[in-house]
């Protein structure tokens, strides 16, 4: 990505985007075990980069594809990712002195354009942030960047004085890292949460550790808890207890703006993302909160968030936000532009089944019901239990009015939904409805009233689920169709005042 300015007497010069990648720093230790103290560093100096609002720096998670040593060269990884500049590290730890070996490269030219060894020992922890420090410093240096005096007090910050918690919140970032790379790993979620307790043993006031463990207990408790009172309340706890320590803490304010946006508080959701954006410019999370905060209220900031997102974000998430964006621009009418991201999107994962689920979606939409069908038939032919394929053939049956098959694929749906989700919460009533249809009253006005208390449960507790007035909306159709006008009438008016603008 390239910026033009023009300088005097007309002369025009070209100057690279200031967009980096931090690549994995390599451990050269003899000890595997110091795997986690190089990546520790390499993460400190990656988020030191990212406080500099002139810079365009990658998230970890973009960048961990490449950890093996055989990785490709530094001009194709920075195709890849849409960068400019990368950064190359190795690191060794002996007893209790560090060397690292850090570069710069203008990835283009494959041109070196800084490096340094640092060699220190550990006498406390404030000898480790001051090289990190260090580095980021002199890479925005070595690019000309504007580091203004906030971002150079948030880089220098000292976030414990306690060495061995320091430590133990390095390990117990990593097994967070580990399981955010593989949801399935809940022995690595287990492991952080113990050793983030372990830290706050040798330092309560230490502020990240509280945000770690409140990105744990939102990973671990969230479908569990979403239908009860205290739902993800020890989050806010341990964000709030993080910001009484530490008001300076990005992170916990992007956590804490997701909290309020699962409570539908979008104004405070919204102010916490800022607050987030202010202290980490490159902050992806808080830029997809935002995003999808600002969905039920404001379309173009809502696309401008959710772009800015993938600007930067190049990780294993990458093909799920793309969907989203797709199924963002599909139901506000931009059909080609939603087809686009789905064709994207099958470019990076070549995932046959959600792609045709895309295609069936935008026909779908455009209201050409039979292409919608033989798209899905494409998926269904690669997988006949893919439950998102069912439901969609549900929906789709039920706007040709072929009812026996609506209620055939609702079934099979629900069957193969093996817990509570989203999807299952706001789903009930067109299964009502199917079985209605079909001569089954009975079974009809069961899922009918499993729905209205879902979603008046979900009402009373204030979820998301209640945003664009959806909640609204799908009880006035049950009362409509169950014959109870007033009521119908009555939630139909809250969601005409609650629709997006």
């Amino acid at each position: 990505m390239f910026v033009f300015d023009i300088i005097g007497g007309g002369k025009r010069i070209e100057e690279l985007e200031k967009s980096i990648a931090v690549l994995p720093f390599l451990n050269d230790s003899p000890d595997e075990e110091n795997t986690y103290f190089i990546n520790g560093i390499m993460d400190e100096v990656l988020i030191n980069l990212q406080t500099m609002k002139d810079l365009r720096v990658l998230s970890r998670s973009s960048i961990e594809q490449y950890r093996d040593p055989s990785r490709p060269t530094s001009p194709e990884i920075a195709k890849k990712l849409d960068v400019n500049y990368i950064v190359e590290g190795c690191g060794q730890k002996y007893g209790n002195t560090f060397r690292l070996r850090i570069q710069l490269i203008e990835a283009a030219k494959d041109r070196h354009l800084w490096g340094e060894v640092y060699e220190q020992k550990i006498e406390g922890v404030e000898d480790i942030f001051r090289i990190q420090s260090q580095v980021a410093e002199a890479i925005a240096n070595e690019l000309k960047a504007i580091i203004t005096p906030e971002e150079e007090q948030l880089i220098e910050k000292t976030p414990t004085t306690n060495l061995t918690a320091y430590d133990f919140f390095q390990r117990g970032k990593e097994d967070l890292w580990e399981f955010w790379m593989d949801n399935n790993n809940r022995e690595a979620l287990e492991r952080a949460e113990d050793l983030y307790h372990e830290a706050l043993e040798y330092d309560s006031t230490f502020a990240q550790a509280y945000t770690g463990l409140a990105w744990v207990y939102y990973n671990k408790h969230y479908w569990e808890t979403i239908l009860s009172e205290d739902f993800l309340d020890s989050v806010l706890v341990l964000a709030d207890i993080a910001l009484s320590y530490d008001d300076q803490l990005s992170e916990a304010y992007t956590i804490r703006g997701r909290y309020y946006r699962e409570m539908e508080k979008t104004e405070q959701a919204i102010n916490e993302f800022d607050k987030a954006i202010k202290l980490n410019p490159n902050d992806w999370m808080a830029y997809w909160g935002k995003g999808q905060a600002y969905s039920g209220i404001d379309k173009v900031k809502t696309i401008e968030n959710l772009l800015k997102t993938i600007s930067l974000y190049r990780g294993s998430l990458l093909p799920g936000l793309l969907r989203y964006i797709d199924g963002f621009y599909r139901d506000v009418g931009f059909m080609e532009k939603a087809k686009n991201y789905a064709e994207e999107t099958f470019k990076l994962d070549k995932d046959s089944i959600r792609y045709y689920q895309a295609l069936a979606d935008i026909e779908y939409c455009s209201e050409n019901f039979e292409d919608a069908i033989k798209y899905l038939g494409k998926a269904y032919a690669l997988d006949t239990n893919n439950t998102g394929t069912h439901r969609a053939f549900g929906e789709f049956y039920m706007m040709t009015g072929n009812y026996e098959r609506t209620l055939e694929h609702l079934k099979k749906w629900l069957e193969r939904s093996k817990s509570l989700s989203e999807g299952y919460l706001f789903g009930m009533h067109r299964v009502g409805w199917a079985y209605w249809q079909n001569g089954y009253k009975e079974q009809g006005e069961y899922y009918f009233n499993v729905q209205i208390d879902y979603c008046n449960r979900m009402k009373d507790l204030g979820r998301v689920y209640g945003e664009n007035a959806r909640i609204y909306y799908d009880l006035a159709g049950v009362y409509a169709f169950m014959g109870e006008k007033e009521k119908a009438y009555e939630n139909l008016r809250f969601s005409n005042q609650e629709l997006p603008i």
